[in-house]
């Protein structure tokens, strides 16, 4: 019979779950090979046409792994921590878990009818209690672990405690906090318990610290920077603010060099590398101490300068000291309200309150914008002693580097225009600087105005400057990062709980015995009445009835740090992977996902994984060797255009006419074209009640479901069902003639929409379910169109218009195992030359594609191969049995059912062997000779390739066509190129 997608497909969707198809074992002979997509969030809404596309193409490798032999792992699972569920828990009072598990349920369905080859034996979810026990289990590793600087990695807390116990802080070299205490090992132990916990926590991978956050009042909690758009959470568009938390921290930085390192020894696209780079930010330079200045703030007056008070900055020009015409602290810096006089109190606190309404992204991406307080403060040059004036200005961030910045007018152009705007002075300090409108950021040259090292050029002068800071204390060459450490921590409910109970105010970790420590119920998903986070509302949630247990969740980030990890072990409860799982997969080989989660997702997973490296649970330093983002797939969006007239004299009551025209008539319109202005005006006007006037022409441009368009042409009459404003419009089709609302009538012109391409997203009425386009056409062509709408890696635009041919090319493939009766019929006989060709074309033109990814260019050479087949009628089961190996990566449905009418067994398919490329099938040992007379092409003659020209010219002669065109005449000349052409002049 024909093609019966949705039997074929149902069918072996069925005998795949039954059978664990694509069950890997965590042992084999086989090389392993270990391929991953980034896991969903499970929203409400689930998956349209544009999530699958990484899926298909992750699934197509792995597929085509297995045939080449490889012990394939490929998992998948769900993200299900977020804001979303607890947003519609919040407005429903449904429990987050409920909404996520209905979601999760779609997500289910909607994977396995596009016949991914997932092990679902392995699939994890984030929120279940037994996956995030292990999260809640590495937390504690890290709470348990510092950083020595010494040996370049993660040491567990027992070693540092030891060694303050026996040396005290002497000797140790720690990625810590700057204010550690200096003590004797007898110091240490004379502190109490207390004291000793405050100490340490100095020291722990993840910590407690009052840090700057972006805060969302309406969301209740903290947002991550790429949460936040233009001041606003990108989730609901609410105000959001920075304030000072108490909050969890992870000392992500005491890794910076590590992660910077490992970026040049992984295969990532380069652009997202570069993106990692300039996250960490690392800058040679130098610190320096300004000391504050007599009266400054609330300081004493009672000597020249407080040497003890200064502001420190990072630079990375020390050898523009000279130039400091002012010094920048950022307005949320912890100095600014003891530095702030009295004069300047009420500028300087208005200035903060406008700067907490910005995200730190959007203040560093503001560059135009000029804005600052002078705090009415000063510090002194520490090379000079100079007098500077203390501003506070928002494009300094108090995370990064110290907080403050030395500002150097003559060769910052930001410096440069902040003081233009305040008029502060402006100092050349190189010879060829021109500064006349403009900062000059030059290194060439001798330094002028600079002191000791005037005549100086760059290195010389840096390494002066440097030296002479530490000669007087001042300063030191220093390594600085931009990044700082991750906030760990959200004021949410949905999230994994923090294994942490407090104790005379210190955090102490739970027994590893009571994980998983399980979310409480709560009777509302707010924060409570008096401000703390959710979990505040839980009843008698206390650890052993005593103390109190942190109440802020972990952030979204927590999860998917590790979770590559648990795929390896799924079903483990003795530890989060066994060691033998880990050292036999190691690594994922391929990963597949989205570029914007560059500086979150992959930084974070890179940071854990090298932590658990560290204490010796992971094998490899990076987590991910290849990494591919796949492009989006872009909405191509509908439009209609509405009439929307300016009218006059009309009740105020009076509905205006719904009347919609079609592209074609909204074109002539706007080039002004006189009849069409003048009938629609005239149309319109009779639409009008008695009286009314008709005034300025003008058209709404409004979106239309693009599921009711076909070719860019409306389905009016489901337009009109499609909203209840709908119902009664009027719509002017394409030749002029009109639609009524219950019209029945056929007309033969169409209403055409007008098309843009957009982002994919319901509010544009753009977004394509996948369900719909497997209902019409199967899963295999929506997998093998997927992938022929362009390159992996670049984004292109949705269209629909085309899936109809690549449907056709599975028909079409089906049509070569069939007689034309549809009766299944293949023959044993030896193929041709030119059957084994077209064959032979295509096992290495996929192999080649596959391997570098190009899955789009193998859709195009497939139906080349079928059509070849098609025109040599082959039939013959030696190809077309290689042939549903070849596409079964990709059309793994229509493959498997023709593999077992092939005679092979169901199901081993997915293990078979890729066929062998065989290079002697592609030498060609003939050619079709065009054969010229006098100039003319007049036939083809195939001879073979090994024939000597004079051959060639005895065999041509003697053809009875070729005799026809000499009309009995003796040829006075023939030409003969080998391989190419044979010219015959009479």
């Amino acid at each position: 019979m024909d093609y019966q997608f949705k039997e074929i497909e149902n069918k072996w969707q069925q005998f795949w779950a039954s059978h664990h198809t694509y069950k890997a074992d965590n042992q084999s002979a086989k090389p392993k090979y270990y391929v991953l997509d980034m896991f969903p969030y499970p929203s409400g809404a689930g998956l349209h046409v544009g999530h699958p596309l990484g899926y298909i193409a992750s699934d197509i490798f792995s597929r085509y792994k297995r045939l080449r032999g490889f012990n394939v792992l490929h998992p998948m699972g769900y993200d299900s921590f977020g804001l979303p569920a607890e947003q519609y828990a919040i407005q429903t009072g449904q429990h987050p878990a409920l909404t996520t598990e209905q979601n999760i349920a779609t997500y289910r369905r909607q994977l396995d009818q596009l016949g991914f080859s997932f092990d679902w034996s392995r699939e994890v979810r984030t929120s279940s209690p037994d996956y995030y026990k292990w999260t809640q289990w590495i937390f504690m590793q890290l709470f348990n672990s510092w950083y020595n600087k010494a040996d370049e990695k993660a040491e567990a807390i027992e070693k540092l405690t030891a060694h303050f116990a026996t040396n005290g802080s002497a000797g140790i070299n720690a990625v810590c906090d700057d204010e550690v205490l200096t003590f004797t090992a007898a110091e240490w132990n004379a502190m109490s318990e207390e004291e000793q916990q405050t100490e340490l926590l100095k020291y722990r991978l993840t910590y407690l610290r009052e840090s700057t956050v972006n805060w969302c009042p309406a969301l209740g909690t903290v947002l991550a920077n790429d949460e936040v758009k233009d001041g606003f959470s990108e989730r609901g568009g609410y105000p959001v603010e920075q304030k000072k938390m108490m909050q969890w921290s992870m000392r992500i930085t005491a890794y910076a060099e590590r992660l910077l390192q490992g970026l040049d020894t992984i295969d990532w696209p380069e652009p997202l590398k570069e993106m990692q780079r300039n996250w960490i930010g690392k800058s040679v330079g130098a610190s320096v101490r300004f000391p504050l200045a007599v009266n400054s703030g609330h300081l004493s007056d009672s000597s020249q300068q407080r040497t003890d008070n200064y502001i420190e900055v990072f630079t990375t020009r020390v050898d523009t000291i000279f130039g400091v015409t002012f010094v920048v602290l950022a307005p949320e810096h912890e100095l600014v309200p003891s530095l702030t006089t009295p004069e300047q109190k009420e500028t300087v606190e208005a200035y903060i309150a406008q700067t907490k309404k910005k995200s730190e992204l959007d203040r560093m991406a503001d560059t135009k914008t000029v804005s600052g307080a002078f705090t009415g403060s000063y510090v002194l040059n520490p090379l000079n002693g100079e007098k500077i004036q203390l501003w506070i200005a928002d494009y300094v961030l108090a995370g990064y580097g110290t907080g403050a910045v030395m500002a150097v007018p003559s060769g910052d152009q930001r410096d440069y225009l902040f003081a233009k705007h305040f008029n502060l002075p402006i100092v050349p300090i190189i010879d060829i600087q021109n500064i006349e409108t403009e900062a000059d950021p030059t290194k060439d040259g001798k330094y002028i105005n600079s002191d000791f090292i005037n005549g100086l050029g760059y290195k010389e002068a840096t390494a002066a400057v440097v030296a002479k800071l530490e000669e007087i204390g001042a300063g030191k060459a220093k390594v600085n990062f931009r990044m700082r450490d991750a906030i760990f921590g959200r004021q949410r409910y949905w999230g994994e709980p923090v294994p942490v109970y407090f104790k005379n105010g210190l955090p102490y970790l739970i027994n590893e015995s009571e994980l998983p420590l399980i979310l409480p119920e709560i009777d509302k998903y707010l924060p409570t009445e008096s401000g703390e986070p959710p979990l505040g509302r839980a009843d008698g949630w206390k650890y052993q009835d005593a103390y109190e247990y942190e109440l802020s969740t972990m952030p979204g980030w927590a999860g998917s740090s590790w979770y590559w990890y648990r795929y390896m072990d799924a079903q483990n409860s003795n530890t989060f992977a066994s060691t033998e799982a880990i050292n036999y997969w190691k690594d994922v080989d391929l990963y597949i996902g989205g570029s914007e989660h560059a500086t979150g997702h992959l930084l974070y997973s890179r940071f854990w994984n090298k932590f658990l490296k560290d204490i010796g649970l992971a094998v490899e330093e990076e987590p991910f060797k290849k990494l591919i983002n796949q492009g989006m797939i872009q909405g191509r969006s509908s439009f209609t255009y509405r009439l929307n007239p300016l009218l006059l004299n009309t009740d105020e009551n009076f509905a205006k006419p719904e009347v919609y025209v079609s592209k074609g008539i909204y074109e002539l319109y706007k080039e002004g074209d006189f009849d069409t202005i003048e009938q629609i005006a005239l149309f319109y006007k009779d639409l009008l009640p008695e009286g009314a006037e008709l005034g300025e022409m003008e058209f709404s441009k409004l979106h239309v479901d693009v599921n009711i368009v076909s070719n860019d042409a409306l389905d009016v009459a489901a337009f009109r069902k499609w909203r209840p404003d709908n119902a009664g419009a009027i719509v002017i089709l394409e030749d002029g003639s009109v639609s009524y609302p219950n019209d029945d009538t056929q007309y033969e012109s169409k209403f055409i929409c007008d098309v843009e391409v957009e982002k994919m997203s319901k509010s544009k009425f753009n977004v394509v379910n996948p369900d719909d386009l497997i209902e019409r056409y199967g899963a295999d062509t929506l997998r093998m169109y997927e992938m022929f709408l362009g390159p992996l890696e670049q984004s292109k635009p949705w269209n629909t218009n085309g899936i109809e041919g690549v449907f056709k090319f599975l028909r079409k493939f089906w049509r070569l195992f069939h007689n034309e009766q549809w009766d299944f019929k293949v023959s044993d006989e030896a193929p041709t030359k030119a059957e084994l060709k077209a064959l032979h074309k295509i096992i290495r033109k996929v192999e080649e594609d596959v391997e570098r990814f190009s899955f789009n260019t193998s859709v195009s050479s497939f139906m080349i191969a079928v059509n070849e087949l098609t025109d040599l009628k082959c039939n013959k089961r030696s190809i077309l049995q290689d042939m549903v190996i070849i596409l079964s990566p990709y059309a793994p449905h229509i493959c498997e059912e023709l593999w077992t009418l092939l005679g092979n067994e169901a199901g081993t398919l997915s293990y078979a062997a890729y066929p062998v490329f065989n290079a002697a099938y592609l030498v060609e040992d003939e050619f079709a000779y065009p054969i010229s007379v006098n100039g003319k092409t007049r036939l083809n003659i195939n001879m073979p390739l090994t024939m000597e020209p004079k051959e060639v010219e005895a065999l041509v002669l003697a053809h009875a066509d070729v005799q026809k065109y000499l009309e009995g005449k003796t040829p006075k000349k023939v030409i003969v190129v080998k391989g190419r052409i044979v010219n015959i002049v009479i």
